[in-house]
């Protein structure tokens, strides 16, 4: 059979960039899907190893039907045990369907740029897991951020945002910022949106070139490394996933995101 990974893109010309390519090399096929243009999400995961959700510049609190039936639709990738990833609004999609919170800085910053990565005790841990230390700076384009699901594991902090990597049992993964940046991407992002540059704690754009420079070797090494991890086939286990943990305490609230942030909020 041959092996295929989901991809969910959210513009019409955005790329899976350097995740894509290291799928491909590992022998994936690339099933990309655009939800904002009407591409649908498949009903079941029996066609895909894995799924991979993209960031955008909508929020994951919008209220357009895409966004919604999208976050309900993670919870299928979850309930499936298979892999999945989300970058940036990906992660904060997988937090909504999770029961957790999205929203801007409470002082309205953004992080556009290359910014401090942390690991926490867990992150530690995970770096022996991969075998790879995090990167020390991680290339960031998001003005929203969010809480910790209680079912989640924090991996990584930052200074701003303070929550940004969680895995979600052994197979859903969120990352706040962007390790599939490549510099023609960071290009095009700082003309195209060059007005985000001028958001409270955004970084200039010639710090964004530099800063690739500076930090993309190893950045590139550990998404080597993590993309081997989340892709490795997982010890056999019957114990429930987090989304089935979350849906257990609170079927209803699992089962409706949108109405669920309106509570929360």
């Amino acid at each position: 059979m041959s092996k295929r990974i989901l991809i969910v893109l959210h513009q019409e010309h955005s790329t899976p960039g350097r995740v894509g390519r290291l799928l491909q090399e590992r022998g994936y096929a690339l099933d990309i899907r655009r939800t904002p243009l009407g591409q649908p999400l498949p009903d079941t995961m029996d066609e895909h190893d894995g799924a991979v959700v993209f960031g955008g510049p909508m929020s994951a609190n919008d209220e357009h039907p895409w966004v919604k039936d999208q976050i309900d639709w993670i919870g299928s990738v979850l309930r499936a045990r298979k892999p999945y990833l989300g970058l940036c609004l990906g992660a904060q999609m997988l937090v909504r369907q999770l029961g957790g919170r999205v929203d801007a800085h409470p002082e309205g910053h953004a992080e556009i740029g290359y910014y401090a990565l942390r690991p926490t005790d867990k992150g530690q841990g995970f770096s022996q897991e991969i075998g790879a230390p995090w990167p020390g700076r991680v290339y960031q384009w998001h003005r929203e951020g969010f809480d910790m699901p209680g079912c989640c594991e924090p991996l990584a902090e930052g200074d701003i945002f303070p929550h940004q990597a969680f895995r979600c049992g052994e197979r859903a993964f969120g990352l706040q910022f962007h390790p599939e940046v490549t510099y023609a991407m960071m290009c095009r992002w700082t003309v195209r949106a060059h007005e985000r540059m001028a958001m409270p704690g955004a970084r200039p754009r010639h710090e964004h070139l530099q800063g690739w420079h500076l930090n993309d070797p190893q950045v590139r090494t550990w998404l080597d490394a993590f993309l081997d991890h989340w892709l490795s086939p997982p010890a056999a286990s019957t114990a429930p996933t987090c989304a089935d943990r979350a849906a257990a305490a609170d079927p209803a609230r699992m089962a409706e995101p949108a109405r669920r942030f309106a509570e929360l909020v």
